[in-house]
């Protein structure tokens, strides 16, 4: 609130979130931070001692039932080791939420999903900046992961045994330098064309926004090279 100049000071931001029903901060620093206003305000009065303990008890109370407070050895999580990250159970489950999130807005004549069987016959294009890029693949408060499990669109199709060429066309998502021949070598011997474009966090993430939802940089013309 203070960085949209709802408030003026971390004080009188902590007396209008905790009159507001808020009771967690995604704080500034352990020792510079709103909540640490409450005495303050509570000692002038802007809030009472019954409304603080009513912010903290659903708190604690999850807490309580998340067994943060239990023993070790009753909590099952204890257990768990590295073994478990990146377990074949997982990596499934993760494959499983990546098909069932897809989101298909128009699909002319059919043309996806693209058979596996079909592949081998075919001569696929993969282009743009986030075809074979793992590093931009991720969005904004996104986990560190490791390059060995990260699938990109052109390692994907490779390992379905497609025929694959592969031209960026740009390096990185904002696409300042574009290389058309390249693009235009690789797309014009292909049967099926798959354009990867975007964003991604060096583009826009939080505190960083843009004004329109244009595709960055050379992008849109690299798209247009590649349908025409």
């Amino acid at each position: 609130m203070l960085g949209h100049h709802y408030t003026h000071s971390f004080l009188e931001t902590a007396v209008a979130s905790v009159n507001a029903g808020c009771n967690l901060e995604l704080s500034y620093g352990m020792r510079n931070n709103v909540f640490m206003r409450i005495p303050q305000a509570l000692a002038m009065g802007n809030i009472t001692l019954q409304m603080l303990r009513d912010r903290v008890r659903p708190l604690f109370y999850t807490r309580m039932r998340l067994g943060e407070f239990d023993p070790p050895a009753m909590n099952p999580y204890s257990s768990l080791d590295l073994s478990v990250v990146q377990s074949p159970e997982h990596r499934n489950l993760s494959l499983e939420a990546a098909v069932k999130s897809f989101v298909l807005l128009k699909n002319v004549r059919g043309t996806l999903p693209l058979r596996a069987q079909d592949l081998s016959r075919q001569h696929l294009a993969v282009v743009g900046p986030f075809a074979d890029n793992p590093r931009v693949l991720f969005g904004d408060y996104a986990p560190v992961p490791e390059p060995q499990y990260i699938y990109t669109p052109r390692r994907g199709l490779e390992m379905l045994g497609a025929n694959v060429s592969f031209a960026a066309g740009c390096s990185e998502p904002r696409c300042k330098q574009y290389s058309r021949a390249e693009l235009l070598r690789v797309v014009g011997a292909a049967d099926v064309v798959l354009v990867c474009l975007g964003t991604g966090v060096d583009v826009e993430t939080e505190a960083k926004d843009r004004s329109d939802l244009s595709l960055p940089g050379h992008q849109l013309e690299l798209l247009q090279d590649a349908v025409q």
